[in-house]
């Protein structure tokens, strides 16, 4: 057996299918603005702009130095999300050609300053109530209110198609667009609004977490596998307990694999009793506590289960949404909390 690492593999091709898939629920004139932010949630900034750059229109960050370390790889249109709130932040988006949002009143005295010089995502609350100008305040920002710019709102509940705050919300935005009364492009749809409302598309989308494949629609694959080798394993008899505090105890007989991996990987520490893994394509689950560089499995019905083996914690074929909706937890909080100890492979760039 090599040396044991746990490992996150990520397949560039897989993102790209996920870019695909997506475009197919669009309108060919509506453009995709790729949400990288958070190191591409996970998946490293610089190799998602090397790998995306000819599969989407443009691309999404939150902090100015991840906008200006994109734009040192691709020409394409940089937003700077939140928008920034200094002059020498301003003065570094005109030289490198990078848009900002602006979503507060408090941010407009500097956006009026460079309104001749960059491209404004005017960002307004339609309901969910963290970022954007009140429908009201719109009047005073007309000189940026031109035909250049961009009206955009973000929605809350996207993912719950049903919920009475989506349609609140498109109307809202409705009235906006309204009272804008000119060209400006739309942007209302994150990754589950492409899905659950594409009516919605306007001019630009900001799929994230879908293009990762973390978020569960038809065709979306799951772009990353995080795994680790099984370096022990346990012949235990009925009722003998596991792992830290003992929270479990075994039924019959039983094999139980022990894996080079914890929370200190990355992997869930709350993780229950039943999370799913794989191993040599069978599934496993886990059981006993995650400890900080180990996770037990229980491999009693996997034929010819042995040290050096691998076992997957989610891959392609092992959504990270279903370890996440076991556990109670979202797929983008498993995605950017990989250790730096894990090794990182990067495949299809």
């Amino acid at each position: 057996m090599i040396e044991p690492n746990s490992e996150l593999v990520i397949d560039y091709e897989l993102v790209r299918n996920n870019i695909q898939v997506i475009k197919t629920n669009l309108p060919t004139n509506c453009k995709i603005l790729g949400v990288i932010k958070s190191n591409a949630y996970g998946h490293d900034l610089e190799k998602a702009t090397q790998a995306l750059d000819d599969a989407i229109d443009g691309y999404g960050v939150v902090r100015l130095g991840e906008a200006l370390e994109i734009r040192e790889n691709s020409l394409k249109p940089i937003l700077a999300m939140q928008g920034v709130y200094s002059s020498d932040a301003y003065d570094a988006l005109k030289q490198n050609n990078i848009w900002s949002v602006v979503h507060s009143i408090s941010q407009l005295p500097l956006a009026k300053q460079y309104q001749d010089d960059l491209l404004f995502w005017i960002k307004v609350n339609t309901g969910m109530n963290r970022l954007g100008i009140a429908i009201d305040e719109l009047d005073q920002f007309q000189s940026l209110l031109k035909d250049s710019n961009v009206l955009m709102t973000h929605l809350a509940c996207a993912d719950h198609p049903a919920d009475d705050l989506n349609n609140t919300q498109f109307k809202n935005f409705d009235y906006a667009w309204d009272r804008v009364a000119n060209d400006m492009q739309r942007s209302v749809l994150n990754s589950a609004g492409v899905f659950n409302f594409p009516d919605q598309a306007y001019d630009w989308v900001r799929p994230g977490i879908a293009m990762y494949g973390g978020i569960a629609f038809p065709g979306l694959k799951t772009a990353m596998t995080f795994r680790s080798q099984i370096i022990s394993i346990q012949s235990l008899d009925q009722n003998k307990r596991i792992g830290y505090g003992g929270r479990v105890k075994t039924t019959k007989p039983s094999k139980i694999a022990i894996v080079y991996c914890g929370y200190a990987d990355g992997f869930p520490q709350t993780a229950i009793d039943g999370t799913s893994v794989t191993v040599n394509s069978h599934q496993s689950e886990i059981i006993g506590r995650v400890s900080m560089d180990l996770i037990s499995i229980d491999v009693t019905e996997i034929p010819d289960c042995k040290i050096g083996d691998w076992c997957e914690l989610w891959s392609p074929d092992l959504s990270i949404l279903e370890n996440a909706q076991k556990n109670d937890l979202i797929s983008y909080e498993l995605m950017i909390k990989m250790s730096q100890r894990v090794k990182r492979q990067y495949l299809n760039i």
